[in-house]
């Protein structure tokens, strides 16, 4: 075997991305992306919360959320949003909190939302891992999310809201 190179260029992790179509119109996806309301209700895996959620979905804008574990135990997330286009995209920063109060790895999540006449296709892609394995861990939170959100979105339609 031949050895290894320590001066090896660091392994690219693919990035990862999600496209689902939602049964409801993009001004009302968008809103469930953007405001803290909404997105307590579905921004969190199964059996996850989220009782706290705040930020300012403009250029510059932070972000903070709280997402407490079934057994109780939170977890704290948070970013900074790069670019945002009504009804359009999204572009922010996405860090776990560490014990000691600072932010850890980042990576950038980029949200494209495309108006299909009363549907909304959402294209998700998150970039910047450091491992395969915490790409996939991300991957299965998100799908259960959006799982969520399609549950919300169809409740606040039967409800009559729109936006």
């Amino acid at each position: 075997m031949a050895p290894r190179n320590s001066d090896a260029a660091p392994v690219m992790v693919p990035e990862l991305v999600l496209t689902r179509v939602f049964n409801a119109p993009c001004s009302l996806v968008f809103a469930c992306w953007t405001e803290g309301r909404h997105l307590k209700e579905w921004s969190a895996p199964h059996g996850f919360t989220i009782p706290y959620s705040e930020g300012k979905a403009e250029p510059g804008g932070h972000w903070r959320a709280c997402m407490k574990k079934p057994d109780g135990s939170e977890l704290w997330l948070g970013g900074i949003y790069k670019e945002v286009e009504l009804n359009r995209k999204l572009v922010m920063t996405h860090a776990w909190q560490q014990e000691d109060g600072k932010l850890g790895g980042e990576t950038l999540i980029t949200v494209l939302f495309e108006d299909l006449g009363g549907k909304t296709r959402v294209v998700f892609t998150q970039t910047g891992f450091t491992s395969a394995a915490d790409r996939d861990g991300h991957a299965g939170g998100w799908s259960e999310c959006f799982e969520r959100l399609e549950a919300l979105l169809s409740k606040l339609s039967n409800m009559g809201i729109r936006s």
